[in-house]
């Protein structure tokens, strides 16, 4: 049976696709909010599965398979799982992320990019259900001058939720950082391996870049 390493396993310690999307799910768990889309990798994850799954299935109906190829098919079909797994709790937090925060991505077109066309769609549509059901419900109860939902009022959580961006988030620094800005204007040069604890926008660009990831 066909042992493919980008999935499986790398050579000379180089990241295998599977790591790498390892990286990005905890990434986009422990954000914020909205990273980068990776559809490409996940395109050839899932690509891999269907051709492994399609392997498995031909392995599995011989009837000539040897009791070490079944050992090898459990093997395969498990790790399978663990893929699964990864591509649908990453799929999962990216639309809860893109559900909570809709009409703040909606509203700000420089955000878009970080979303697949299918994503960027999904929010529209949300967010357009979103304000007619607040519409209906309860704002065309309100008098004129209330009924938008971009009003901001003192003392008062905002209409259209934002990301929290000045959340401490744990960091891992990837290889050796340029210094960074903290809130108490002093300087932060994370060195390889280095775990850190600080605002999330401190670190955004890091992130955005792969130099460090969360944990």
């Amino acid at each position: 049976m066909e042992k493919e390493s980008g999935v499986y396993g790398g050579e000379d310690g180089e990241e295998t696709e599977m790591q790498q999307l390892i990286r990005h799910w905890m990434n986009e768990r422990q954000a914020p909010d909205v990273l980068p889309a990776q559809d490409v990798l996940l395109g050839t994850m899932l690509d891999r599965i269907r051709r492994q799954s399609d392997t498995i299935a031909l392995l599995r109906s011989d009837p000539d398979s040897s009791e070490e190829e079944h050992f090898r098919i459990m093997l395969a079909q498990t790790e399978i799982e663990r893929v699964k797994f990864v591509v649908r709790s990453y799929v999962r937090t990216r639309l809860y992320k893109i559900e909570k925060y809709a009409r703040y991505l909606v509203a700000n077109p420089d955000l878009q990019e970080k979303l697949t066309q299918i994503e960027l769609e999904h929010a529209k549509t949300f967010a357009k259900l979103t304000e007619a059901h607040f519409h209906q419900s309860v704002l065309q109860a309100l008098p004129e001058e209330q009924r938008r939902l971009t009003d901001h009022v003192a003392f008062m959580p905002p209409m259209i939720p934002e990301p929290d961006k000045t959340r401490a988030v744990f960091v891992h620094a990837r290889t050796k950082c340029p210094p960074v800005r903290l809130p108490d204007g002093s300087a932060l040069e994370m060195q390889k391996g280095q775990i850190s604890l600080t605002p999330y926008y401190v670190i955004e660009q890091l992130l955005v870049r792969g130099e460090v990831e969360l944990v």
